[in-house]
Order: structure tokens, then C-alpha cells, then sequence
């Protein structure tokens, strides 16, 4: 049974034990959180074997951890990733892997002279949706894929970190762009490279809680010909937005994880209904089983059979390197206004 020690006590950290839940061969048994409080509330809440630590070095440090998730703000990931591999620990970190691409190279480099095994939590190309989504456009259902016009968007983020931008490296395109950048090379071919991008992204409605975009688009060039446009949104009412429009040759195929087969109008509260969800009362779109309509659930238990089979799971840090290329290229030409190459060194 692999070990699993949990960095952050947040959201995330939450959706990450849950999604261990369906991984057999796998289980929580150590956590840590920049609180102790908050690290033995967790440790309460999901079972009796679970240690809670006072920080990242003990959790690290501990015998009965074998693989380390970090599920924290994403100015830490690089302290993070350099503690557990100096305790030789597997590690998986959530999305981004960094705030810009030099931070991520640098985090590759770490696991790289460590030579410890590495997943990059991308949550997004393991949702249901988007798996049979990617079949039926390998299976040559809709011909030679073309376009791709992704959308993720909802009304800000739950934690206060989020919103400044200068210590998370970025707004929403950061935030939440990563998820469909990475699906875009998910469907066009990893080694179909992003060439150009040209991105446009203003503060629109929050600007007394961040200096960062609340909104942007991004157009990104494939060295195939293919165009991918990439929607992030902070602004959006009525809860999560996750969509995929692919355009090929022979068709298209339409995936909205955001229209669920749960839906109703009710006057009174009913508890929690889904993640962002601005209204607790009208119209409401419960998602049922988040973590796994997400991919949460699937990515898991694939990491965690990667990792015990010694072999390389489909997202690593490597990829994590080149969404920050891509979403730092953005930014350069969301500053400029004009079309930017992308730039291998970050």
C-alpha cells in the first residue's frame, strides 16, 4: 500500500484525499498544513491513521510517506518539491507546476538530479468528458482536428491567496488557463508544438481585490496549423463553466461539464451543491461526484498505479515546464498586444 502525505489543508487537499478514496492501492497517512490546528483538524477528519505534522520537513522526513502531494498556494511549490526530494519522496504537485517557466525549469531540475518519480496534477484531461472527447477524435470520429475553443470560468477564487497576483505569478489565465492549455496540447499532440500565442486580459470587475486579470483570452498557434483559443474568467455568475468545443475536418464534438443531469429551482438551502457556487437558492446546477466528473478520481488512481509500477505517468513536471512557456508567452503578449513566440527557456 503507497503512503501518501498530503502538503496544504485546503479546497484542493480536501479534493485530493477524496480522490485517494478510489485509488485501491493507496492511502492517506500523513498531513501538514502552515497551521498545526489545521493540520490535525484534517488528520481528524479523514481517519484515525493519519499524522498530522507540524510542517513540510516532518512530513517529508516521515518513513510512512512514500509519495508527497502538494496542494498549496504556488509561491510554496518550489520550497515544496525541494524538501521531498531531498527526502528522495515521490511527488505530485498541483496545477500551475510554477508562476513562470524558469521557476518550473528549476523545479524539473530539482526532481531531475534527485532522480525522483514526478506527476503534475492537470486534473483536466482525466475528466470523463474529456476522455471520451479524446477517443472519439483519435478514432478519427470528426477527421483532422482543427480548432479547439476551451472555456473554464466562475466568479473569483475562494481563497485570499489567489488575488495577489504578484505572489501567485498571475490572475486568471494562470489560475485556471493552465487547465485548458494543457488540454489543447492534450488533443492536438504533445509533440505538436505551441509556436506563437497572442493574448489579450483586463481587471473588469475586480479591481479592489487584485491587480491581476480577472479575465483573459489567449489564441495559441500549433506548429501542425491547428488554433486553439483559450477562455479564463473570474467574472462569471452561477458557478463553475467547463467546456470544449473541438472543430474538425468531418465534425465536432461539444464537452460542458458545467451541464450536469442535476438541475432545479428551490427556495431553501440545501447544503453544498457545487464548487464556486454563488447562489445557494433559484436556479441551481448541482455537479454530483466532483471529483470524479472532474478527473480528480482518475488522475489519482492513475499516478498512484504509475508510481507503483516504476514508469512515468501522462503528466509530469515536464509538461508543467511547458504550460508556464505557454501561459508566460501570454503574458508578454498580453502586455504588448502582439503575436509572441514561445520561448523554451521560460
Amino acid at each position: 500500500m503507497i503512503g501518501v502525505g498530503i502538503l496544504g489543508s485546503g479546497f484542493i487537499a480536501e479534493t485530493y484525499v477524496d480522490s485517494l478514496l478510489d485509488a485501491r492501492n493507496a492511502e492517506l497517512v500523513a498531513c501538514s498544513s502552515r497551521g498545526f490546528e489545521r493540520a490535525a483538524a484534517f488528520a481528524a477528519k479523514w481517519g484515525p491513521k493519519v499524522t498530522a505534522h507540524k510542517d513540510m520537513e516532518a512530513l517529508c522526513a516521515d518513513p510512512a510517506v512514500d509519495l508527497v502531494v502538494t496542494a498549496l498556494p504556488n509561491e510554496i511549490h518550489l520550497e515544496a518539491v525541494r524538501i521531498a526530494a531531498r527526502h528522495a519522496k515521490a511527488v505530485i504537485c498541483t496545477k500551475p507546476l510554477a508562476r513562470t517557466g524558469r521557476e518550473a525549469q528549476e523545479i524539473l531540475e530539482i526532481v531531475r538530479r534527485a532522480g525522483v518519480w514526478h506527476g503534475y496534477a492537470e486534473s483536466a484531461v482525466f475528466s470523463p468528458n474529456i476522455e471520451k472527447a479524446y477517443q472519439m477524435v483519435k478514432a478519427g470520429g470528426i477527421g483532422d482536428l482543427l480548432t479547439m475553443r476551451a472555456r473554464e470560468a466562475h466568479s473569483g477564487p475562494h481563497a485570499p491567496h489567489f488575488w495577489n497576483a504578484e505572489l501567485a505569478g498571475g490572475g486568471a489565465l494562470l489560475d485556471m488557463g493552465c487547465h485548458t492549455v494543457e488540454s489543447a496540447r492534450h488533443f492536438f499532440g504533445k509533440d505538436n508544438l505551441v509556436t506563437e500565442v497572442m493574448a489579450w486580459g483586463a481587471t473588469m470587475v475586480h479591481g479592489d481585490k487584485t491587480m491581476g486579470e480577472d479575465t483573459a483570452i489567449a489564441l495559441l498557434k500549433f506548429a501542425g496549423g491547428q488554433l486553439a483559443t483559450i477562455e479564463s474568467s473570474w467574472i462569471e455568475k452561477g458557478g463553475m463553466q467547463l467546456r470544449h468545443e473541438l472543430v474538425g475536418s468531418a465534425g465536432r464534438i461539444v464537452t460542458d461539464t458545467s451541464v450536469g443531469p442535476v438541475w432545479g429551482f428551490i427556495e431553501k438551502p440545501v447544503g453544498y451543491l457545487v464548487e464556486k457556487a454563488d447562489a445557494e437558492t433559484g436556479w441551481v446546477y448541482p455537479v454530483p461526484e466532483e471529483t470524479r466528473a472532474y478527473g480528480f478520481s482518475q488522475q489519482m488512481r492513475h499516478f498512484c498505479d504509475h508510481f507503483a509500477a516504476g514508469t512515468a505517468p501522462s503528466e509530469t513536471f515536464e509538461d508543467g515546464v511547458v504550460v508556464n512557456q505557454i501561459i508566460d508567452a501570454c503574458y508578454r503578449s498580453m502586455r504588448a498586444g502582439v503575436w509572441e513566440r514561445v520561448k523554451a527557456d521560460g
